[in-house]
């Protein structure tokens, strides 16, 4: 399911499907169809500078990045904080023997500074291998060596390199952290993430309070700006129709109890 489902979404997101539409168009120039190759092209032409220059992106990532605020974190102290992967290029820290972080860093740094700022937390870490075409390279492997080097001891920490997705995170997170009754648990994962994983880590019973990081925007004052450039604009549509895609999926399939999960 997870290949089949890794294979599916790189066919249906929407710079790829620009794409087929683009290509199909050209193609169908030089036959008798060359009326709707025009159709096609003109067709993709005006949905690439939609997605691209246009803030549709962010009217879709707005309403994920602002629904869950960051815990409170006065009062009873911090048990424990799980941190979910995707900030880490493991197949790059592998190869070149070298921290490699991407767009989703804050997840990482954020996640060192909690666990300084409590330390007696405990931490688990949950991101396997997500490589389909390539030789596997595990995600707990990076950020074993990251979490070391920002002086978190490895003692504390418990590493999963099974998860492939965010429904495996809850279920393997649950399973190494066995939380207790009281406990207060902190979940560290991008903000437009954070509805689908609190989603799927409360249908896995395991009640975690908000930390999103790695925000893409800074508001509602964002709503209207455009961006500089096509690459950055469909780049954003195309992770954020996955979020809202997954969020539709693990509602009608069961595995979250609402569409869009809130605190």
């Amino acid at each position: 399911m997870f290949y089949i489902s890794k294979i599916l979404w790189g066919l249906a997101e929407p710079s790829t499907l620009l794409i087929a539409l683009l290509a199909a168009g050209a193609v169908l120039l030089f036959t008798r169809f060359s009326r709707t190759g025009r159709w096609l092209v003109a067709t993709a032409a005006v949905l690439g500078v939609i997605g691209g220059f246009s803030p549709l992106s962010t009217w879709l990532i707005l309403p994920l990045e602002d629904r869950f605020p960051r815990a409170d974190l006065s009062g009873r102290p911090i048990d424990g904080i799980v941190i979910l992967g995707g900030a880490e290029d493991s197949r790059v820290a592998a190869a070149r023997g070298a921290h490699a972080l991407n767009m989703s860093a804050e997840r990482m740094t954020e996640a060192a500074a909690l666990a300084r700022r409590f330390p007696d937390a405990r931490v688990v870490f949950t991101g396997g291998s997500i490589e389909v075409l390539s030789a596997p390279t595990y995600e707990a492997d990076a950020a074993r060596h990251l979490l070391s080097d920002l002086g978190i001891d490895g003692e504390r920490v418990l590493f999963d390199r099974q998860a492939r997705n965010t429904a495996e995170n809850a279920h393997y997170a649950r399973r190494l952290a066995d939380p207790k009754p009281g406990e207060r648990w902190l979940l560290v994962t991008s903000g437009w993430h954070m509805p689908r994983a609190m989603g799927l880590f409360r249908k896995a019973g395991f009640e975690l309070e908000a930390w999103p990081t790695d925000y893409r925007t800074i508001g509602p004052k964002d709503a209207w700006a455009p961006f500089a450039s096509p690459g950055a604009g469909l780049h954003r549509l195309d992770f954020v129709t996955k979020e809202w895609i997954g969020l539709l999926f693990n509602w009608l399939s069961g595995r979250s109890d609402r569409l869009l999960p809130g605190p």
